[in-house]
């Protein structure tokens, strides 16, 4: 086996975003509101919708996956992570996604939504806001959903300034925002779930935010404590879900099933050419990989 170059699967979403991503891989977009490019997809968006990546015959990875696990996985049963760039073109709703715990009772799922975010590009005044200052009471954001108060919000959370090859830990269950003007490879579980603390001024409705689970069931998974101020360094814990190593110049890969995403450069990937723009899917099979040339990459891989 061997690494397959993926081609392009963006996303059109309800925030603005995309031309961040369409520089870096080369694309024109047909919106100003495609703000995610999945990759190496294997589930779908919350709806069902869209999401799937595909290899460049056309075949689903999905299905490719189930055709030869062993070949693509190794000993895993499921890829276990979806690899994302994200494009914030405006500062995204303040909302969470639910653990592992509450998705198995809640939604029929091994998987919630725990994240990181590495950061590629972020303008000089770009931030993140990560977790509560103190501990929130249910019915204060209860009060702030009602009045869609985002400041009051805002104003309750860690903010963090950002810059590029940062790398911020987000669990299920913490509160969260990204700010306007940066591009990110996002790793996270692979799963859509997201609920959403505010909607107005996004082509949303509260209706939309709860998972279909209804706002009493849907904010028990919400992490009202107060949360350490973030870091720009993933903790050990982060590679329970997953793995994330920045890549510079010549580099040799283990056998590891995993989505390679060029940053920077050019050079080859096991012969093939590689670099600024192009992302890779790394069967386990492929064994160990040369990454060769002047390249600067990100490889992302499932957790333990």
């Amino acid at each position: 086996m061997k690494p397959e170059i993926l081609p392009p699967n963006v996303l059109h979403h309800f925030y603005a975003g995309g031309e961040r991503i369409a520089r870096l891989r080369g694309l024109t977009l047909e919106s100003d509101h495609m703000p995610e490019e999945w990759l190496g997809a294997v589930n779908t968006t919350f709806d069902g919708t869209r999401g799937l990546s595909r290899l460049e015959d056309g075949t689903l990875v999905r299905d490719a996956i189930a055709a030869d696990p062993a070949a693509w996985l190794g000993d895993r049963s499921d890829p276990g992570l979806l690899v994302k760039l994200l494009d914030a073109g405006q500062r995204l709703p303040v909302h969470f996604h639910p653990g592992r715990e509450f998705a198995r009772d809640a939604l029929d799922s091994p998987y919630g939504k725990t994240e990181a975010w590495l950061i590629v590009e972020a303008e000089p005044d770009a931030s993140v806001w990560v977790g509560w200052t103190r501990d929130v009471g249910l019915d204060e954001v209860r009060g702030w959903m009602r009045d869609q108060d985002a400041a009051a919000m805002l104003a309750t959370m860690h903010e963090l300034p950002v810059s590029a090859g940062d790398a911020i830990y987000v669990p299920a269950g913490t509160a969260h925002a990204i700010g306007a003007g940066i591009l990110m490879v996002e790793l996270q579980e692979p799963t859509d779930f997201s609920v959403l603390l505010e909607w107005e001024g996004f082509d949303l409705s509260e209706d939309e935010g709860h998972l279909n689970l209804g706002w009493d069931r849907a904010l028990e998974a919400l992490d009202r404590r107060a949360a350490l101020p973030p870091t720009t360094t993933l903790p050990p814990e982060a590679e329970t879900f997953f793995r994330a190593d920045w890549l510079d110049g010549d580099a040799e890969l283990d056998s590891r099933f995993s989505i390679v995403v060029g940053l920077e450069g050019n050079g080859t990937l096991a012969g093939i050419p590689f670099g600024r723009g192009t992302v890779a899917l790394v069967p386990h099979g492929a064994g160990t990989v040369e990454l060769r040339g002047d390249v600067r990459a990100l490889r992302a891989s499932p957790g333990s």
